[in-house]
């Protein structure tokens, strides 16, 4: 009898500890995983200088953690990934893209970016009396569940003058971000051809 309860009690042991292991080994939630970026060719073309793309990379550059337009809203860095462009000359781009934790959180980084964006031009003249800055709202996009492009132009007192295009776009919890810029005003920035960038920056998310 006593034999027979002390392999009783080894078989109870023995399942308890297989159900433990068994606990211990089911994996943690994956990491949300990069999703889809532009590829160098998706890029305005330059007239007289290719584009060379860097990695994917996680996280938030410190430029865009110092920038007056995008820094708030993108500097955090939670479940993030950039990826930088540039030519040989003053043209050059960046894609920041970020995974939201559901639709509703996604939607209100969106709202925080496009405030952020179009009052960026006061933002930076109230911050630096030496700069001048206009925007431009150059609309909607019919893709994915939405996407939006600006224009913003900048001038110092000493003549520095600098264009810059910005979109904005949604699918589903993934918002990004397209951030395009080169010497010049208004008249020198490719807006159809960058509308059509950000179209396919949306569309290769998922």
């Amino acid at each position: 009898m006593p034999k027979r309860t002390r392999a009783g009690a080894l078989t109870v042991l023995a399942g308890a500890a297989l159900a433990v292991g068994t606990t211990l080994a089911v994996p943690a939630a994956a990491a949300p995983r990069a999703p889809g970026f532009l590829a160098a060719a998706d890029l305005p073309p330059h007239p007289s200088s290719s584009w060379t793309a860097g990695k994917v990379t996680a996280g938030v550059p410190e430029a865009v953690r110092q920038d007056t337009c995008l820094g708030v809203a993108l500097g955090g860095g939670r479940n993030t990934w950039y990826r930088e462009f540039r030519t040989d000359l003053d043209t050059s781009a960046r894609q920041v893209s970020v995974e939201l934790a559901g639709v509703g959180a996604a939607k209100g980084r969106v709202a925080k970016l496009d405030e952020d964006i179009v009052s960026c031009a006061d933002r930076i003249e109230m911050e630096d009396p030496e700069i001048r800055a206009a925007f431009q709202d150059h609309g909607d996009l019919p893709v994915g569940d939405g996407a939006h492009v600006y224009a913003l132009h900048t001038e110092t007192s000493w003549g520095a003058s600098d264009i810059r295009l910005l979109s904005l776009g949604r699918e589903g919890s993934t918002v990004t971000v397209v951030d395009w810029g080169q010497l010049g005003g208004f008249q020198d920035a490719p807006v159809k051809a960058f509308k059509k960038t950000t179209t396919t920056a949306v569309n290769k998310l998922h």
